[in-house]
């Protein structure tokens, strides 16, 4: 049986190779979609999801509106220098922009999949947040939490100690932190290492199951990364592995923890905070329910999973 997902995402590029892997394994069900600001505004994420979603023949797949702003009350800040103007790098999807607010109908969906349904978050987590604080005993019904964010004792991304997802909606993440139970996190720790070279994308770009690949790799991600990241070997997937996750979670090492996300205005911000001592008496930051953190990843599997699923070989 394949497993219920409902995926919260900004949908840039990363986001967008993470549907293109849920829609060509026979594991993943993809069940709805909330189309949150992040790397673009909300209004483009929306016709990212909608283009994508007709580009696959999968246009029955419900889209939500998500968040537009973060909880902190901050303007949002967008990143078109590493996804580009609308999100997609130098692909601009041809549709009319639609506006449209029925994020709460993802209510229905959750009842509807009650102890099964998974919820996959690559983006911000202002949306997932917002249920949180508004249905606590409903998200019960969730079965499990897949989370791409934070850097635990890892470099970040946006700052030297933060990742992009925790420090632009610390507070979000805080509370999400703070409620799901049964919550997996995949920090930069393990997705800075889902590198996926170029002569991975010309291999899978020749079988013709994931066009969209090279054009959004090649052509745009990987430039940005060798600017960013001198010596890289490639493009590393960050939300694409932690959809995989879904599938193989025997790929990772875990370590459990509690988890405080730092919401302070200051050089901390957006810092992920576990407890990583060996002691019998780990920290517990005010009962707060311990979280699985991945910390190690096993590149070859990786390697062998994406390949598998993106050209239809066995690897």
């Amino acid at each position: 049986m394949k497993k219920k997902v409902l995926f919260f995402g900004d949908f840039g590029i990363d986001d967008t190779i993470a549907l293109l892997y849920a829609q060509l394994t026979d594991k993943i069900d993809i069940i709805g979609i909330v189309a949150d600001y992040g790397n673009v505004p909300k209004i483009e994420v929306i016709r990212n999801v909608r283009f994508l979603l007709k580009s696959v023949g999968k246009e029955y797949i419900k889209v939500f509106g998500g968040a537009e702003k973060p909880m902190t009350a901050e303007v949002a800040t967008f990143y078109p220098d590493v996804h580009g103007k609308f999100g997609m790098g130098p692909i601009q999807p041809q549709l009319e922009l639609e506006k449209f607010e029925n994020f709460f109908e993802v209510i229905s969906i959750i009842e509807k999949y009650k102890n099964e349904i998974i919820i996959v978050n690559t983006g911000r987590l202002t949306s997932l947040a917002t249920l949180f604080l508004l249905y606590e005993d409903m998200m019960k019904n969730v079965h499990s939490y897949y989370i791409m964010g934070g850097a635990f004792l890892y470099p970040g991304n946006v700052t030297p100690i933060a990742e992009a997802n925790f420090y632009v909606d610390p507070v979000a993440a805080n509370v999400v932190m703070r409620y799901a139970q049964n919550l997996s996190i995949y920090p930069l720790n393990v997705t800075q290492h889902a590198i996926v070279t170029p002569e991975m994308v010309n291999y899978i770009h020749s079988k013709g199951k994931a066009n969209f690949l090279k054009p959004l790799l090649d052509y745009y991600y990987y430039q940005f990364y060798q600017k960013k990241v001198p010596g890289i070997q490639g493009s590393p997937v960050h939300d694409a592995l932690t959809m995989i996750a879904v599938n193989r979670d025997d790929i990772f090492t875990y370590y459990q923890s509690a988890v405080l996300v730092h919401t302070a205005i200051n050089i901390t911000r957006g810092l992920s905070l576990g407890d990583f001592r060996v002691t019998t008496e780990p920290e517990t930051f005010d009962n707060r329910p311990k979280h699985r953190i991945a910390i190690n990843l096993n590149y070859e599997q990786f390697f062998k999973e994406f390949m598998t699923v993106m050209t239809g070989e066995l690897f």
